[in-house]
């Protein structure tokens, strides 16, 4: 990769180690379901709007860092960021009541907000040439699933030596230590076409392409089918799926239980996204955004619609986590690279957390539907087919988008 300043490999270097950090703790909740629920008696749907809010508050807050990025500097935002989320885990541990831990993640969530995709992406979009912008993208989104492949089985592991209070303060700690890197990241600034035009400009222009429209749109079933499997999986797997055969393969390798399948499901869609989203950039450099978008998501609405068709066993529930982890993020870099493409660099991070907004509204749909349904039915089938006609729609919603650019002449 040939990169746009010397600087493009440190800003690369630091953008994937804090989104790897950020993304490990978030990708972790599911498996603190059960645990918390368990130790306070719970309903299911009373965790379920906790995460709920705490994705909520993550698309609320990602335009908001994505300007103050924009204001006040990449870094500061992503200081804020971290002291946020720090601090939102720290409080969260000591919650014992449902409406303390909700109100808490919204702390959480909008830490998320600072230290994921929106900054960070924007950053890395800056620093890159437009000949590998595209792949720089889906190397910082890969950095996500590589945290997904460690959070999960990480909790779990932390969870056989401590209560779920401490494994938070664990993980409050290592979102503060990501932040020893920070010196290093310094982006270049956008062009003077770009510095000239005002935000105000840039987002009227976005708001009045129906192209953007649709892009906002087509994002919700991404965040609803990524958030109800996230915090659901590890509990769906727990209780739907067949007992581990005692000395069978799964048990060889150290997978005896329900619960621990379910870690290592949600660890093998980050494993097996690593490889899908880095796909998915080579792709963007070479071919439509707005098609490779529409056959993710058809992707995702056929893997879906066969898990919960055929009789769910440990077998299916690998096979499951490979087929949708290689779809996993993959729209991440496709969908900011189209904006980018259409609208420009000045303003990405902000236009982003704009149409991630909508992503995050069907993450608290995904995950708040799928506690109730599961208090309501027993079971989480109707939440499931949900994801499958959204995913249908945004298959659907990505084909009119016009992929031009829209940014001033120079």
């Amino acid at each position: 990769m040939q990169p746009k300043t010397p600087m493009m490999m440190p800003v690369l270097i630091v953008g994937c180690v804090i989104i790897l950090v950020s993304f490990a703790v978030r990708a972790s909740f599911g498996v603190f379901q059960i645990p918390i629920a368990e130790e306070f008696g719970w309903l299911r749907a009373e965790f379920s709007l906790a995460i709920a809010i705490q994705n909520l508050a993550w698309g609320i807050g990602q335009p908001i860092f994505g300007a103050l990025a924009e204001r006040l500097g990449d870094r500061m935002a992503i200081i804020l960021g971290a002291l946020t989320y720090a601090a939102g885990l720290v409080l969260s541990s000591f919650a014992v009541t449902p409406e303390a831990h909700q109100m808490l993640e919204i702390l959480v969530g909008f830490g998320i907000a600072g230290t994921g995709f929106g900054v960070i992406l924007a950053v890395v979009g800056r620093a890159s040439s437009d000949e590998n912008r595209s792949m720089s993208l889906a190397i910082a989104t890969a950095a996500g699933s590589a945290g997904q492949v460690f959070g999960a089985p990480m909790a779990e592991w932390l969870l056989t030596m401590m209560p779920w209070q401490q494994v938070f303060l664990v993980f409050a700690a290592a979102i503060l230590a990501s932040l020893l890197l920070l010196p290093a990241m310094r982006a270049p600034a956008a062009s003077r076409t770009e510095i000239e035009e005002s935000m105000g400009t840039i987002l009227r222009r976005a708001f009045r392409d129906p192209s953007y429209t649709l892009i906002f749109l087509g994002f919700f079933s991404c965040g609803y089918q990524l958030a109800f499997v996230t915090a659901h999986f590890p509990a769906f797997v727990t209780e739907m799926c067949g007992p581990i055969a005692p000395g069978g393969l799964l048990d060889s390798i150290g997978i005896g239980t329900t619960s621990a399948l379910g870690a290592v499901a949600i660890s093998l869609i980050g494993l097996a996204n690593i490889a899908g989203t880095l796909t998915a950039g080579w792709l963007g450099k070479r071919y439509s955004k707005k098609y490779l978008l529409a056959a993710i998501y058809t992707g995702r609405t056929i893997v879906a619609a066969a898990f919960i068709l055929f009789p769910i066993t440990p077998a299916t529930v690998l096979l499951f986590s490979v087929a949708m982890g290689a779809l996993w993020l993959a729209t991440v870099p496709l969908t900011s690279g189209l904006i980018a493409h259409i609208y420009g660099l000045r303003y990405m991070g902000t236009l982003y957390g704009i149409v991630f907004f909508s992503h995050q509204l069907g993450s608290f749909l995904g995950v708040w539907l799928g506690g109730r349904m599961y208090d309501a039915y027993g079971d989480y089938t109707v939440v499931w087919w949900i994801g499958v006609a959204v995913g249908a729609f945004s298959a659907i919603v990505h084909l009119p988008v016009k992929e031009r650019h829209l940014t001033a002449p120079a």
